[in-house]
Order: C-alpha cells, then structure tokens, then sequence
C-alpha cells in the first residue's frame, strides 16, 4: 500500500519495540549564554501575554528532536534555551496521560462514553500553555475507581508535593489520605519524558498493571496544571559542570552519608573501577545522566509495560468465554484503537502483544486436535483481532518498511498450524448452524482453495494503496463533483447528480473508512463513507429496476437474485456497522429518498426478501400491535411478512454480483455469522405468539399463522413453547376451552413430535406427556388418531410406557366420560399399539404390552407368543425374569415357569459371582419349580448346573429344595404330599453332586492367589462346604480326602495348612 498524499495527513512514526532507558553518555553542557529567562508563564486572567518567539521555537524543538541532536547541531546552547525546551518537553494533553491511566477515555464527540473534564479545570488555556478543551481531563463518564479519576482526586486534595523537574526528569511525593482500613501512606514517584512523550515511570506503590498507577496521574497532572509551581533545572551533567573539585567532592560525600545504606557498595565499586587504569568505565568518554534526555537513536514512545500486557491477556484468555473477560479483552481492543487514533505508535505494538498471547492460547491446540470450531465468544475476538490488523496495515501513512515487516509478522502468524481459520473451522466439514440449510459442496470447493486464517485479510489489504487520483479527491474534499455537461450516460466514478462514487468491494471499502476514522481522519472517513453509500444506493436503484421488470418470477421463487458472496451481517469487517458509525458520529442528514410502499428487493418486510437481511420481529411486533386495531389486515400481513427468516431456509442463490470486486479476497461464507441468531429464533417466537393470541376464535386467522409457524420456525424448542402458550390461552380456568386454538397447539406438538423423534432433546418425555394432555383436552378423535400413527411421533418405549398407559388411565376415562363403545374403541387402539411396539422391541416393550392386554384374552395370548418368540434372540435373562415374576403375579405358574427357565439359559455365574444381582431370580425361579412338583425341579436344575457355578449359591439352593415344598402355586388337581426330598436321589443329586464339585473348583481357585489377611475367611469358606459334603452319605469321608489333597498339594503355605489341621484334623 501507498503511504498516500503528503499534504492529506501528517505522518506519525509507528514502532514497535520498548525504547532503552534515557541514559545516554553526557561530555560536557553546551556554552551558556545570555539570553531570557525562563518566562512569565501563562496566569489564569482575561488577557494573556503572546508566546515569545524562544517559546514558539522550544515547543517544536521539544516535540520533534531529540535533546542530544540539539547538543550536536549547535555550538552554544544558552541557558535560557536550554531551559524552555526541558520545559516544554513535558506532555501537555491530559487526553495522553488519561489513555495510559483508564480502559475508558473519550472526548465529546467521539465513539463511546463522554470523560467530562474535572470542575477544577475549564475550557482555554491552563497555566503552561496546555490546551484544555472540556473533557480532556477524562474524569467524569464513569467510575470513580479509575486511576485517572483517583489521580486528579490526589491533587485537587493537595496530595501532591516536593515536585522537582532536573532535566527531562519529573519527580515528586503523593500522599494516600488514610481510610478505616489503611493508614496514610506517602509514594515516592519519578517520571522520565522525553518529546513530549513519558518514557518510563517508577512509583512506590508497586503498582503491576498495564496503566499508570494514580499517583503517577496526580504527579503528571500537576506538571501540566501548575507548571510554574515545579521547581526546574537544567540536567545533572550541567550542574556538575559548574561545581569546582571541592564542591564535587563535597557532593559525593554529601550523597553517600545520606543514604549510604542503599548508595555505599556501588559508590565504593565505581570509584575502584575509576581509579583502575584498565576498567572499562575509563575507555569510554563522559557518563550516562538519567536527566539529559534521549538520544537520536533512541525510538521516541510512551512508556508501556509490556510483561503487563502480555500477563494480562494471559489471564483473560484462561477464563475461557466468560461475560468479565471477553469485556476486558474489548476494552483493550478499544485501547488499541484509541491510541491509533491519538497517532500513537503503541497502538501497533500493543496489538502485537495481544496477538502473541492469543496465538499461544493453549485451547488453540486442543480444538485443532478435536476438529472442532471455537466458540462464538472467542470468533467475535478473533475477528476483532483481524480486523485491528486491518486497520494497522491500512494506515494512510506508514511506512513501506514497517508495512513490509507487520506482513512478515502475519504471513509467520498465519503459518502456524494452530492459526485459527478464517471460519472458524478446524475440521474438514463444518455442519450448518441448522439442519433446515441443506449441505453443499462447500467441504469439496474449500479443498481447492487456499488456506485462509483470521490474518489473510490483513496480509491482503497490504497490497492495498492510497494513490488512486479518485480516490485522493474524493477524501479530500467535501465539493468534489463531476462538471454539469459530464453528466449524461453511464459512469463509473460519479452518479447522475454528480456525486463521487467509490465501486469497491463493500467490506474492503468499508475496511478503509474503518482505518482512516481509526487513525484519527475522522472527515476524510467520512466523505470515503458518503461516497460508498451513494454507490450502494444507486446499486439498489438499479437492482430495483431489474426487479420491477422481473417481479412475477421473483415472486414465485419468494426471493431476490441479488446476494453477496460473503454475508455483510457478522462479517469480521463488521462494513455496515462501520458505516452506520461514521455517519452517525457526525449526525449527517442524508436525503430521505424512499422507494415505494411496495417494498423491494433491499426491504426486510417486502414481497420477496434478500437472504441475509436481517430480520424485524421485535419492530414488526410493535407494529402488528400497533395496527391490530386499526387495519387487522395490514397488521397480519405485516406480521407474516417478518417471520421469515431465510438464512435457516434455504442457500443463496446464484447471481451477478453487480461489478468485479478489487482488494481484500471474497469467500463465500458457510453461512452469516450471526452471533445473535439464538436471540434472533426467540423475538421470532415472541412475534408469532402475539399473532397466535390475537388470532383466538378466528379459524382462518389462526390457520395462516399456524402454515407461517410451520414454515419459518425450525427450532423445536420454541415450536413446543408455542404450542405450550397456544394451550394456556385455548383453556381459560373460568371459560370453556376454544377448540380451534386447540387443534392448532395440538397440531404444534406433533410437528415437535416429529423433529425431536430420531434426535436426543432432554425435554422430550415432558413433550410426549404435553402432546397426550393436549390431546385429551381436543377429545377421543385426537387420542384415537395419535395411537394410530404412533409410529411417525414416539419411539416404542414412549408409546407404550407413557402414551398408552396415560389413555387407559381410569382419569382419562373419567376425564373424557367416555360410553362403554368409546371405551372399547381407545383400548383397543391401545392395545394394537402395544402389540405393535412389542414386536418391534420386545425387549423395553413387552411387558408394557402385556400389561395393556390383560383384558383382552386373544390381545393377552399374543403378546405372551411375542415374548416367547424373542426370548431366544432379543431378550436377556433380566428382563425375562421380570416379565416371568410379572406372569407369576398374574395367576401363570407354568408361563411363568417355562419364562423363568429361557431366563436360566441366558445367565452364567461365575464361582466368585456370590453377589450377583441375578441370585435372587434364580433363587426365586427353583423356589417357583419346587412348588409346582418334582417334574418342574428336574426340568431346572439341569439348567441351574450349567448356568450357576458359585458354590454358596448352589448350596443355598440346595439347601431350600430339601425343605418341604412352598405349595403347588394354587394348581389344581396338585398336591403337596409333604416329604423332605432327599439329596441322595434324583433330580438333588445332580444338584448336589455340582456344588459339591463347585466347592472343590472355588477351593483351588482361591488358594492360587491367597494373601495371609484371608486365611480366616478362607477356613469359614472349608467350614461351609464341609457342610454341603455331609450331605452326601460318604460326605465325611470325601471331605477328609479333599482335606488331605489340600495338605499334599498346598504344603509350602505352612501358615494357612497349620490353621487347616487345627480346625479340620
């Protein structure tokens, strides 16, 4: 880019690195000559003296050289000189000194909150020469807590005091009045300045911030306001030049006992390095002096911590999305801005500290890794982020050098793996911000493209220049016209009144205005905003004569051809925003010249609608409001007009963009970046509410809001709520229900059914029981109908455990008072809908189904054959133990019985399983065998043995099928004869015989991997299985066997074999 036109800006030197400390080596003072004194200073009177001619002169030496390019240009340097530039040296705008001490520092008229100046200080000129317009003090538009606004509080109170000025150093002492809780304390405070500019500063306060402290604003302010109260001398190296050896050595020792604690060791240490010949401090001439200013080379900035900074950004990025630190992260940005606009080169540099932080945020990685897009908070940052860039590299008159290192900067920033992208996307296909937009080949064309990050558009507005002729003149000049006899035919640089036009892509001519205000040319901002403006309006002129000729198409597809590649609404360019700003500012009144009531093409309540206008449903519901009583029509129409919503619809179409675009790259963006789309979904809601209100009682009415809910919402969420509201208003506590707002809340929910019906919605039990309310309110065709497309609205499990069973409630019954053929007619809708769902999954159905079926024998049969038939398959031995226990209940021993015994053949225990949730099942299911008879407890004990291999669980076992039977389940013709069965003959003993065999297996499993701690439990375990042994007639002597196999097997545990034969011989 160009650096522009000299005689359109001035050029303020941007840099970026910190200045060294202002000690530079100091030979001797310039010869002393006469010449006046220091001045009469300027007193607060109705008349004021002229500035002398040396006080004109000393000013601008003083803000533009260096004080040792003075030494260097001139021989002699009078005193009197010498002295009007160290004072005029000082800053002189309390607007400076409040942007380093406050996030919030505006003048009137500028973009933000008012800083109204202190009561203390008017408008004019206050002593010293220092302009003062009224909030330039920056006190006043909020908080008193500011360090600015705490700073001029010090010094109207008096706190400030012992101010000396030697050189181009400030010093002074400000005093903390004493609180309840602090007691006063006093800070000592130096200031170093140079230019006009303060280059460093050290209080006593220990202040660690990115902003002066208040004390160094009270010491700052009193220089400025009471200058001819500071004490003044010329730098250290020019007194010392005065002083005979005597006097210097009386100094030093002076110096020394003053404050020889602190002074000592270093005095002793530079006075053995003077008196060595060889020391390095003798091979160079003169010695540093703190007070005598910078030298050339020296870079000439405000004083800025940069470790501040950068800590401070740190910290805010750490907290992630919250409301406190993404505020202050803008309120930086916004500082970054104002110091751009006070032609400051920190602005530049503190964006690039910023930028260091943002790119070394660690979730940076962490959303690469996943393929994931960051937040919507941290885009809008980022955005920000890259259109400050912009705005940098845009400047009208950097310099190519620092132009062409900012480029290397972004291009190494923008190479980095972790550099966020343009979109916001890590992953390879972002999915649209709604299922409403369907997908496109925007995945397979962002593959041909290049890599684009957060920084592309700034390396692309490099490239960018300032030297087109028309462009020179059109922000230059607020008369700049076409001559009257140039007017006629088409032209590309003026529009037929003559006005200027500037055909540019709009968010790149946006980007200029945007960096011409930001850098402090607020009118030629304007007139570059004027002239884009004109150019749009005569686009939408002409795009309105094309529409007027293709109307009727246009209608019919409901949507302009008129789009942008890239959405300006979100646009990280923020271009309409930027323009309403830069007009607004100025509060320009531009011509009023509406297009008809018809409403075109650029009109958000028109016929047909641009897809990315941004919607008006809060305006459009005052209106409709508004209108109701006076035009129902117009009102409605208007209504229905602003639901829509095309961005969530359907995608752009194609189209002529109008004129090739130039500058900054266009890409088509997935979709606008609406961060305020959620807030967008609910004002659309609260306007169709208000229609669904106001339409109550008025069939055609509600049925046409009810076709422009359907269509325009997508958000189920709000659908439901609708439905919800449309209910409550249907069915007044002290008024018969109205039926057709009913049937529209009603027909609400099952389109709510049907989008939440194949996606998780944590609300959707609570929707289901809605839907099931409403539809007992509507009446038994309602209930009817939801039963019979069941399938389209629930899932299996939501039929059958919360729809049905809520039908064949007895309060529904009571509810609708229903006949017995009505009756009859809902359950035996309900009862197909069980059947249904239970064949489809039998295994969270079945025993709902079977459940719903009681009363009806063949509906009963049916399902119990449903079950049966997937118990084999689809079933685990949990949910067939409850449906068997369920069976039981019932008065079904036998099903319940052949269901226990498919259960059984599902389960396997294991030897170490003794607290399995299943044993109580399988206990119960040989409690319900021994019941029914020998033949039953045959038929499952085989089964047990196989399924069941923990020993105590099968000696249990054991143990209740040798007591006398429970009874035979209330079957007839069965009796209980009353023997205990006996373990030695079948069917016990196979059983016994197994867990005998169990114990042995458990035995030796246990003794693999035993630690001492268990061996008591370990001889508890022999103890019981001794017990199940006995019960076999040669019991005892198996036992004895197994224990003496044990001794054999397991003798090097002497421990544990010791406790064996003490218990069991």
């Amino acid at each position: 880019m160009a650096e522009g036109r000299g005689e359109l800006l001035p050029q303020p030197p941007l840099h970026l690195s910190l200045p060294p400390a202002s000690k530079r080596p100091c030979l001797r003072p310039a010869p002393r000559g006469p010449g006046p004194g220091p001045g009469p200073g300027f007193p607060n009177s109705r008349f004021r003296c002229p500035e002398s001619l040396l006080d004109c002169a000393a000013k601008a030496v003083a803000e533009k050289w260096a004080f040792e390019r003075v030494e260097e240009r001139f021989e002699r340097i009078p005193e009197p000189v010498q002295r009007r530039i160290v004072y005029w040296s000082f800053p002189r705008n309390e607007r400076e000194i409040c942007m380093y001490s406050s996030f919030q520092c505006r003048v009137a008229g500028e973009e933000g909150p008012v800083v109204g100046s202190s009561s203390s200080v008017g408008s004019g000129t206050v002593p010293g020469g220092v302009t003062n317009t009224p909030g330039s003090a920056g006190t006043g538009g909020t908080g008193d807590g500011l360090p600015f606004r705490r700073g001029i509080r010090l010094l109207e109170t008096g706190c400030v005091d012992n101010v000396l000025q030697v050189g181009f150093h400030l010093s002074g002492t400000v005093t903390e009045p004493a609180t309840q809780s602090e007691p006063e304390t006093t800070h000592k405070v130096a200031i170093s300045f140079d230019r006009c500019k303060i280059t460093s500063v050290t209080c006593g306060c220990g202040n660690r911030d990115i902003f002066y402290c208040a004390h160094v604003v009270a010491l700052s302010l009193y220089r400025i306001r009471k200058p001819e109260q500071v004490k003044l001398r010329l730098p250290i190296s020019e007194t010392l030049f005065q002083m005979n050896r005597d006097q210097l050595q009386k100094l030093v020792q002076y110096l020394i006992t003053a404050h020889h604690t602190e002074v000592l060791p270093t005095a002793q240490k530079l006075a053995d390095e003077i008196l060595s010949s060889n020391s390095e401090i003798n091979q160079v001439h003169g010695a540093p002096d703190p007070t005598a200013g910078a030298s050339i080379d020296d870079e000439n900035c405000w004083h800025l911590d940069e470790e501040q900074v950068r800590e401070q950004v740190k910290q805010f990025l750490s907290q992630g999305g919250y409301y406190g630190s993404g505020k202050q992260l803008n309120s930086m940005f916004a500082k970054v801005r104002e110091m751009l606009r006070m032609r400051d080169s920190n602005g530049a540099r503190m964006l690039t500290l910023i930028t260091e932080q943002f790119m070394a945020d660690p979730r940076l990685s962490l959303w690469r890794q996943q393929g994931t897009g960051m937040t919507d908070k941290c885009r809008q940052l980022w955005d920000e982020l890259g259109a400050l860039w912009v705005c940098i590299v845009l400047n009208p008159h950097c310099k190519s050098e620092e132009k062409s290192g900012w480029l290397r900067q972004l291009k190494k920033w923008g190479d980095m793996d972790i550099c966020p992208l343009e979109d916001g996307n890590y992953g390879s296909e972002l999915p649209n911000i709604t299922n409403a937009l369907p997908q496109s080949n925007l995945a397979q064309d962002s593959l041909a493209r290049p890599r684009r990050t957060v920084f592309t558009r700034a390396m692309e507005a490099c490239d960018l220049h300032w030297q087109d002729s028309h462009l020179q003149r059109i922000i230059s000049s607020d008369f700049y016209m076409s001559p009257a006899y140039q007017r006629e035919g088409e032209s590309l640089l003026f529009n037929p009144q003559g006005l200027p036009l500037w055909l540019d892509h709009v968010p790149t001519a946006c980007a200029r205005v945007d960096a011409l205000r930001s850098h402090g040319y607020p009118r030629e901002a304007l007139r570059l905003a004027v002239a884009i403006i004109n150019t749009l309006r005569l686009q939408q002129q002409r795009q309105l004569d094309i529409y007027k000729h293709q109307k009727k198409e246009l209608l019919q597809r409901g949507m302009t051809n008129t789009t942008n590649l890239e959405g300006w609404v979100g646009h990280p360019l923020d271009p309409i925003g930027c323009l309403f700003a830069t007009l607004t500012e100025t509060c320009r009144v531009e011509d009023d010249n509406t297009m008809d009531t018809g409403g075109g093409p650029f009109s958000g309540l028109g016929e047909v609608i641009h897809r990315e206008s941004v919607p008006m449903h809060t305006f459009a519901k005052y209106l409709f409001t508004a209108l109701l009583p006076h035009d129902t029509d117009l009102a409605y129409k208007l209504g229905l007009r602003a639901m829509r919503l095309p961005v969530l619809e359907s995608t752009a179409p194609s189209g002529d963009v109008g004129h090739p675009h130039h500058g900054i790259s266009i890409v088509p963006s997935r979709y606008p970046r609406w961060f305020t789309l959620g807030h967008l979904e609910s004002q659309q809601c609260e306007l169709a509410s208000t229609m669904l209100t106001a339409a109550k009682g008025d069939m055609l009415r509600l049925r046409t809001v009810l076709e422009a809910i359907q269509k325009h919402i997508h958000s189920s969420s709000l659908i439901f709520k609708l439905a919800q509201d449309a209910f409550k208003i249907a069915t007044p506590a002290d008024n018969p229900p109205d039926i057709t707002l009913l049937n529209v809340a009603l027909e609400l929910g099952l389109q709510v059914m049907r989008m939440t019906l194949s996606t998780l919605n944590w609300r959707r039990r609570e929707m289901v029981r809605w839907l099931v309310t409403c539809a007992t309110e509507v009446g038994l065709r309602a209930l009817v109908s939801i039963l019979q497309s069941w399938y389209t609205l629930f899932t299996p499990t939501e039929a059958t455990s919360i729809v049905a069973a809520t039908v064949m409630s007895h309060n529904t019954i009571l509810r609708l008072s229903l006949d017995y053929p009505q009756r009859e007619e809902l359950a035996s809708c309900a009862r197909t809908l069980a059947l249904q769902c239970a064949m489809k999954d039998p295994q969270n159905c079945a025993l709902s189904a079977l459940t719903l079926c009681e009363k009806d024998h063949i509906a009963f049969e049916t399902a119990y054959q449903i079950v049966i038939d997937a118990a084999s398959t689809g079933m685990t031995y949990s949910q067939l133990f409850t449906i068997a226990r369920y069976m039981e209940h019932r008065g079904y021993p036998l099903r319940a019985f052949k269901l226990a015994s498919l259960a059984m053949t599902h389960l396997n225990l294991a030897y170490n399983q003794d607290t399995h949730p299943a044993i109580n099942d399988v206990l119960w299911a040989c409690a319900l065998s021994h019941s029914l008879g020998k033949n039953e407890l045959a038929a499952i004990i085989p089964l047990v043995v196989k399924s069941v291999h923990c020993a105590t669980v099968l000696s249990d076992i054991l143990r209740r099928c040798t007591m006398t039977a429970p009874g035979l389940a209330g079957i007839p013709g069965r009796r209980n004869s009353g023997k205990l069965m006996s373990t030695d003959k079948a069917p016990l003993r196979q059983l016994l015989d197994a867990t005998i065999s169990a114990y042995i297996n458990t035995t030796h499993s246990r003794l693999t991997h035993i630690s001492p701690r268990h061996y008591g439990e370990f001889i508890e375990f022999l103890s019981k299985a001794r017990e199940t042994f006995l019960l076999a007639q040669d019991g005892h002597i198996q036992f004895a066997q197994f224990i003496d196999n044990l001794k054999q097997i397991y003798k090097g545990k002497k421990k544990l074999m010791m406790l064996v034969r003490e218990r069991f011989g």
